[in-house]
């Protein structure tokens, strides 16, 4: 997993801090029973998914050939 790099770029980071802080606000107008207030606060974290999609559509994301390995078994052996 250290490899992959996964999930380490602009776009994972703003978008899982965007939902985070939605769900805290969620989280705290459901505790203070207001609706409208926990509702607003799941459109944030929406709001955080569609930021990071435009994000790494913008190039700020993780290229599509992220499944590839970094190094095969071979290259590793041969280097060594």
């Amino acid at each position: 997993m250290a490899g992959s790099s996964h999930g380490h770029t602009p776009a994972a980071w703003t978008g899982v801090t965007i939902a985070f802080i939605g769900f805290c606000v969620a989280g705290a107008f459901m505790v203070l029973a207001n609706p409208a207030g926990f509702w607003a606060g799941m459109g944030v974290v929406v709001l955080g998914g569609v930021v990071g999609w435009v994000m790494q559509g913008m190039g700020l994301g993780q290229s599509k050939d992220h499944g590839k390995p970094l190094r095969t078994t071979e290259a590793a052996s041969v280097e060594s």
